[in-house]
């Protein structure tokens, strides 16, 4: 039972990674909704979005409980809910290039998430649940949403 509640929040043992857990879960988490994007329709991309968000609250919570620990490194859905979030915003982002727009997204992705400037520093801090170890996450995105905007606005 373990085994399978892991399986979801590590993002099926991306998680386990002895190197940068969370970027190779951003790059898997790119490559995967780079290709969802092209076969699904917006709508049910959103309804995917909400789906593994509170799945992942849940989950989030039994594993955290299993390993004793808040917001593990193992931990790595919320990378891909982050990513998630601003692949949700991809028709207005774009670029002249789906490779330089994907390779933005990561960068400023692992930018902010890395960096934790307020508020995501403040949830970091003070939201020990699994809804803090998601939000901070969400809030990477939104930050990368806005600069990607404000770039592809400007050029």
């Amino acid at each position: 039972m373990n085994k399978i509640i892991s399986i979801f929040p590590t993002l099926f043992g991306i998680g386990y990674s002895p190197i940068a857990p969370g970027t190779i879960g951003s790059i898997f988490s790119i490559i995967f909704l780079y290709f969802l994007i092209k076969f699904v329709s917006y709508i049910f991309l959103v309804i995917i979005f909400l789906i593994i968000f509170f799945t992942s609250l849940k989950l989030i919570e039994k594993y955290s409980n299993l390993l004793k620990s808040h917001d593990s490194s193992s931990i790595v859905i919320d990378e891909f809910l982050g990513i998630f979030l601003i692949i949700l915003f991809y028709d207005y982002l774009k670029f002249a290039n789906d490779f330089i727009m994907f390779l933005l997204i990561l960068i400023l992705f692992r930018f902010f998430d890395i960096l934790k400037i307020f508020p995501i520093n403040w949830v970091d801090k003070n939201i020990k649940n699994s809804f803090g170890v998601v939000l901070d996450d969400l809030l990477a995105g939104v930050y990368s949403i806005i600069v990607l905007y404000s770039i592809n606005v400007f050029i």
